[in-house]
Formats: structure tokens, sequence, C-alpha cells
């Protein structure tokens, strides 16, 4: 026993003296290894990402390497180089990564799956003529359950109270559950507020799951949470019957195809769920949070939705007709440049030499992982965009009201000055409904709710920090909200 002990310290000392003997050549970017051995900058990085990188940034410029948890990853923070990273798919590689996360969230490993193939069913369900019929079962969703939310109000004077983030999320995962993977409620015996209850607390623990940094009695919860939501999920796509969009049985036939068994399928689903419901509800209250905390926004938004209300006669959703909303857009865009955060990853799978915007060169080491992080630069880059963290509402609106698309970087034109659904060929496919989601939502929300603050002085709440790197970032605590019937309807 002593003598296993021994040479488990001793090639752990090894592994040690090998990873830390790491150096950088002149060739590569600026190496920053942090003071704590093996793990390096793990623990900054995982308490608050933006703060760490921007840390970084102003140390090191708009690239350099960092040891996290034993592995080197080369941060890249110029927008204007983003291609080089981005379009590269012989040297990078999307599908590594991804497949490691897969694992430590959702239990889940797919060897046979095609992400390809995948991606063009994916198009096929969410563009065009299947976009209209999916976003027009959302709206008659999302409108049945608003119904239900005013039905506690005995009458048009009494309040309903939440919490914004709360009855956000809630609504439109429900809806949204509904639209996708379960039809008509109750049909297949699953509730869908049972689905987002247990969802929750698998989203609350999501990052750490990621991490690795579970704690013994947290490791126990996901588990017990994942194998509740594979159970709740299991009759979802499962033929015409199942009451799911044809686009949940078209990818589950998919798996069935590359030979994936049913409890495979049920963790796939699980994935598919997060994938699609679990930024549109945190996206809708941080807009709606701005516009209650913004009065000028909320009035111009009001003003332009009033407008369509009066134009849509037939009383058809608001997309059908791709009304005109340059307000709400900009509202929208505004609200993704401040709370959409995801990490863009890849692994460099062979040497490459990373060109940047300014002629410079890099080497990028073999077995390296390389990240973007778009939410710094550009989204909250001041020289991109002034006094970055406020909300303006106007502020990719030009003065005549058409879409702002000229921002600039060291006098450069930006093909990327927000980036909220990722870019290249690993953007996000469901945008187009997310969009139409938010935007169905806010409103329905503001054309048949009286909705203020319970408290006139109340602001947002602040983020929850470790949520950078995880697509929409979600709020430490919540903004407490009321809410009725609007008189006219």
């Amino acid at each position: 026993m002593i003598w296993t002990i021994l040479l488990l310290v001793q090639g752990m000392l090894l592994l040690f003296v090998l990873v830390s003997k790491r150096s950088r050549s002149e060739k590569e970017p600026p190496l920053d290894k942090g003071v704590i051995p093996w793990l390096g900058h793990a623990l900054e990085f995982g308490r608050d990402a933006a703060k760490f990188l921007n840390r970084m940034k102003v140390k090191h410029g708009d690239i350099f390497t960092v040891r996290v948890a034993g592995r080197y990853v080369t941060v890249l923070l110029d927008p204007s180089s983003y291609d080089a990273v981005i379009e590269d798919s012989v040297s990078l590689d999307f599908t590594r990564y991804a497949q490691v996360l897969m694992d430590r969230i959702f239990s889940l490993q797919l060897p046979h799956h095609n992400p390809a193939v995948e991606k063009v069913l994916t198009k096929q369900h969410f563009e065009g003529g299947s976009l209209s019929c999916l976003s027009s079962t959302m709206h008659r969703h999302i409108q049945s359950l608003l119904l239900q939310a005013q039905r506690p109000c005995h009458n048009q004077t009494d309040w309903n109270t939440d919490g914004l983030f709360s009855f956000c999320y809630s609504l439109l995962f429900r809806a949204g559950y509904l639209t996708l993977f379960g039809g008509e409620q109750n049909n297949n015996r699953t509730d869908p507020t049972d689905v987002y209850e247990e969802y929750r607390k698998f989203d609350n623990l999501l990052t750490k799951m990621a991490r690795t940094t579970l704690k013994p009695e947290e490791k126990r919860t996901a588990q017990s949470v994942r194998g509740r939501l594979w159970e709740l999920l299991a009759p979802a796509g499962l033929g015409e019957g199942s009451g799911s969009s044809p686009w949940l049985r078209d990818y589950r036939h998919l798996l069935q195809e590359e030979g994936a068994d049913e409890e495979t399928q049920r963790r796939a689903l699980l994935l598919q769920l997060w994938a699609t419901q679990g930024n549109v509800g945190p996206a809708a209250f941080w807009l709606l949070g701005f516009l209650l905390t913004n009065p000028e926004a909320m009035r111009a938004v009001r003003r332009e939705f009033s407008s369509i209300s009066e134009q849509d006669s037939a009383k058809c959703p608001l997309l059908d007709r791709l009304q005109h909303t340059p307000v709400f857009d900009s509202a929208l865009e505004e609200t993704l440049r401040l709370s959409a955060a995801p990490f863009i990853t890849r692994e460099v799978v062979q040497e490459k030499t990373l060109q940047m915007a300014n002629g410079q060169e890099y080497q990028l080491r073999r077995g390296d992982r390389v990240c973007l992080f778009p939410f710094i630069s550009p989204q909250m880059d001041p020289e991109i965009h002034q006094e970055p963290q406020r909300f303006k509402y106007e502020r990719f609106l030009n003065k005549d009201g058409s879409v702002k698309k000229d921002f600039f970087k060291g006098g450069r034109r930006l093909k990327y000055y927000t980036m909220p659904w990722g870019a290249g060929t690993n953007g996000c496919v469901g945008k187009r409904f997310a969009i139409n989601s938010i935007r169905q939502f806010v409103y329905l929300v503001l054309s048949h709710l009286e909705l203020e603050r319970c408290d006139s002085e109340s602001q947002m709440p602040e983020v929850n920090s470790s949520r950078y790197g995880f697509g929409m970032l979600q709020p430490e605590g919540d903004l407490a909200i009321r809410y009725k019937p609007r008189h006219s309807h």
C-alpha cells in the first residue's frame, strides 16, 4: 500500500514538473501561468471570467495564453482578428471541447453523431415556412400561459406579484417546451411546470458541472435531477402521437439511425432542452428589466407596439406579418450586447500561425485551447460602444431611425460589433426562432398587462458572475414586479 502511495506521489510530482516547465517562445502570445501550481488562474477564471480576462487584457493586450487547471488557453480579444479563428476548421476543432462539456454536464457520449447532419436537419425546421409554424405555435402557448398567469386576479384592480426573472423564465420555458417537446399540455402525461422546476435545479448547478467543481451533496443532487429530467423527457419525440414538434421527432430518428439506444436518446433530449430553452427566458428578463428601469425606452417601445396593434386588425401574431419594429429591435440588440456572454472555444489540433488584423503573427501550440470572449470585445469595449455599461435603447439606430451597422475600432470598420449568437459555421441555428419568441413575449406582455416594479426606485440586480461563458447571463437575485390585466383588454 505504501509503495502504491509513493508511486502516485512521484507520478503527480513528475506531471507537475512537466506541466510547470512550459515557457513562452518568442513567436507565441504572452504567457501567464499564475502563481498556483497546475491550477494557475482556474479559480479566478471560474469566479468571474469577465473581470479576470479584462485584467489580463490590460496586462498583456488583445492576445495572451493563461494556464487554467493544467490546460493552456489562448484568449483572443481583437474582434478584427476573430475570423482567423472562426473560419479555420482544419487547425482548430469545435467538437472536441463540446464533447467534453456534453459528458460533464449531460453525462452524454455520442460517438457516431454527425454535427453537420444535425445542423442541416435543424435548419430545415427553424427556417422558412417551418419557422412560421413554430412561431405561430409558440405565440399560442405564450398567450395561453399569460392568461393563466392572470387568473389569480379576482378583478381588474388586483395585482399579482412575482420576480421578473422567475416570471419570464418560467413562462417562456414552458411555452417553448410545449412548442418543441410536449405538444398540447399534458397530452404526453408530462406537465411542463414539473419539467421547469426540475430543470431550474439542474440549471443552477450547470456551471459547476462544466468545471467539475461540484461538492459531494451537489453531485448527488445533479445526478438525481438529471435522472428525473431523463424520465420526464422520455416520451418526447416518439412518433406522431407524442405531440412533439417535427424537429424533435426527426432529431430522435437521427439518433436512432446513428445507433443511440433509448437511454442515450433521453440524455440527448436534455441537451436539446438546454440548448433551446436555456437562453430565451433570461434574455426576456433583461430586456423587460431594462425597459422597466428606463422609462424613456419603455415609452418608445410601447409607442411602436401600439401602432402595430392598431394596424393589425386581423389579430395575427406580430411576426407573421414581419412588422417593422426598429426601436424594439435596437432595444433587444442592446440587451443582448449587455447580457449575452458565451465563450467561442476551439481546440488546436495542429500547430497554427495566427495572423492578427494588425499584421502581427503568433504561433498556437497543438493541444492548447483557443477562446474568444466577445462580451469583453466588441460588446463591452468603450472604443466601440460609448459608455458600454449603460443601456441605450437607441444604440443600434441611426438618427433617421434606420438600423445602425457602422461601428469602428482603431479606425477600422468592424464586421463583428456584437456577437450574442456566435458566428460562422457554429453560429446559433435557432437564432431567428429565439428572437421571434422574445419579440412575441414582450409584445403580448406589454399589450395585455399593466406591468411595473413593486418599488419604483429598485434597479436591476447584479449579474451572477459565475455564468460568464455559458450563454445568457443570469441575475444574482431578482427584480420584484407586479402586474394585472390592462383595461383595454
